[in-house]
């Protein structure tokens, strides 16, 4: 097979030799189109050759990704005979969020976290690079366009040169590495480490700029049935935002970020666990609204009208760097049909992605009261959804990151899109190994590119062929959904589900009957807790 354009797309030409036994004499010529939208891509025959021509970044991999699909291993130019064939993404923003120390995708190795935000990295320094790799390789192939990364910059997962490994290794394959920040607090742009960019580093250096908190540190969410542990320690100290040289600090940080590595975007927070009260912040801010929502019911605990004063220096000093970055800015959860800060949010520059997160019970809310027509006017644009349940962050004292959350997400994906939303962030730390989990995954991965996809094809064509066929997949998902829906079972029926389960995965082989058996232990483990 000779294949042009190998030099410029050397992901894109390895998957094809990876997946295709052609004739020495096919030619496939892989050619970027600035024309077309990032993702997007057009297959055709032509006389000498099978044409993939693909949008910035990622759209000749995911041109090549349907190529192998439709024409198969024998790169059969029959299967555009009848003219070209062409995708793009409908939600334009397919992002991945997670924390270093609980992504989870390389499972032989010690030190797997499940939930937290404050926590240390616990696996063997090479443990960063073997589960993101493997997440960037499902990534590309799934035409999830994004990951972002909190604890991107570590001394103990590698630091400089294992963040510099990851976004070389994402960046061929098309994917946008994203490292997660917070405006003087969440570590600042360096998480941990003696780095001139960390924040426990700095403030000891300046302890004339550590902010003045509110409240002790910490939050409550209202759909999470536990309370949340916020220890004291480096991980939680914050800068004061209303002091100049903090704000100079962060922007000389995030244009060193952006200069050193090769990252796809940002996602800046104001810091999620408290607000500094100094006087000065109080005065700045002048916002009687924002500051009652964090004392009564909402129990906000970060300033919008804090983000809008300094997120544009920072966005500025990104794209200065990087032009074509992601910057994605948080406004936090639970808040788009309350805004309480809109004549400040006035001030936010356009092209930044504005990112409105939501618990279960306000996206119920979302879906039905939020106005298309609202989203449009909104000052911040473009606007995308954040789902913050779904995973460990919501639900009673079971963990949903293994629960089947398929239709969440393609719900999301799909009301997002009627809604004017423009793009959807979901939770993607746990492994595809688990069944449920890479369900849920490929419905995400589906139903963003294709907000139109019906729940009926998606079953036929993406879940079936992984479960043993179409009868095989409803009774898969009836399964986990009746596991999903109570906490407790009684003993005997969890003994027939996990039968059941049993029974499908030794008529199957390979992968299919893994499957069968992930839902089999899941069930196993509440059996052997009797509930």
């Amino acid at each position: 097979m000779i294949i042009d354009g190998e030099d410029r797309h050397p992901h894109a030409a390895r998957r094809l030799r990876q997946s295709v036994t052609a004739n020495a004499q096919s030619r496939v010529r892989l050619q970027l189109d600035e024309g077309l939208k990032e993702g997007a891509y057009v297959i055709a025959a032509e006389a000498d050759a099978i044409v993939v021509r693909g949008g910035p970044f990622s759209g000749v991999i995911y041109g090549v990704e349907e190529l192998i699909e439709r024409a198969g291993a024998h790169l059969d130019p029959a299967a555009f005979s009848n003219g070209p064939v062409s995708g793009e993404p409908g939600l334009a923003y397919r992002t991945f969020w997670t924390w270093d120390h609980s992504t989870n995708w390389e499972l032989s190795q010690i030190g797997q976290q499940e939930i937290g935000v404050f926590n240390p990295f616990q696996k063997p320094p090479k443990g960063f690079l073997d589960d993101y790799r493997k997440l960037v390789d499902f990534c590309s192939k799934n035409r999830i366009a994004a990951i972002v990364v909190y604890g991107f910059l570590r001394d103990s997962h590698g630091g400089i040169e294992a963040a510099q490994e990851l976004c070389r290794y994402a960046n061929e394959r098309g994917v946008r590495i994203i490292p997660g920040i917070a405006i003087g607090a969440y570590g600042g742009v360096y998480w941990e480490g003696k780095h001139r960019y960390n924040l426990s580093t700095w403030l000891k250096q300046n302890p004339q700029h550590a902010a003045t908190m509110e409240k002790d540190v910490g939050f409550q969410l209202a759909d999470l049935a536990f309370p949340l542990n916020f220890p004291h320690s480096d991980y939680t100290v914050s800068a004061c935002p209303s002091a100049p040289e903090v704000i100079d600090w962060m922007e000389e940080a995030v244009s060193w970020l952006a200069e050193t590595f090769e990252i796809g975007g940002i996602n800046i927070e104001s810091g999620d666990y408290g607000v500094c009260g100094c006087e000065r912040c109080r005065l700045r801010r002048g916002n009687d609204d924002e500051a009652r929502r964090r004392v009564d019911d909402h129990g906000d605990s970060w300033s919008h009208t804090d983000m809008a004063a300094n997120f544009p220096r920072l966005y500025n000093a990104a794209k200065a760097k990087r032009p074509d970055l992601w910057i994605y800015c948080e406004m936090q959860w639970d808040n788009l049909l309350e805004p309480v800060a809109s004549e400040a949010q006035k001030a936010l520059p356009p092209g930044a992605i504005y990112q409105h997160t939501a618990n279960r019970s306000y996206w119920q809310r979302l879906r039905t009261e939020l106005d298309p027509a609202y989203v449009s006017t909104l000052p911040t644009q473009p606007n995308v959804l954040r789902c913050q349940f779904a995973c460990q962050w919501n639900g009673d004292e079971r963990t949903e990151r293994y629960a089947l959350n398929a239709k969440t997400f393609a719900d999301m994906a799909t009301r997002g899109k009627q809604l004017n939303m423009e793009g959807l962030t979901v939770w993607g730390e746990p492994s595809d190994y688990f069944a449920t989990v890479e369900i849920s995954y490929l419905a995400f991965a589906r139903f963003c590119w294709n907000p139109e996809l019906t729940w009926a094809e998606f079953m036929q064509r993406d879940v079936a062929p992984l479960l043993g066929g179409a009868e095989a997949a409803e009774r898969f998902v009836a399964l986990a959904e009746e596991l999903d829906g109570a906490q407790a079972l009684p003993v005997q029926r969890l003994g027939e589900i996990q039968k059941e389960a049993l029974a499908q995965a030794v008529a199957r082989e390979g992968r299919i009957a893994r499957r069968w058996m992930t839902l089999a232990d899941q069930v196993g483990r509440r059996l052997h807790m009797g509930r």
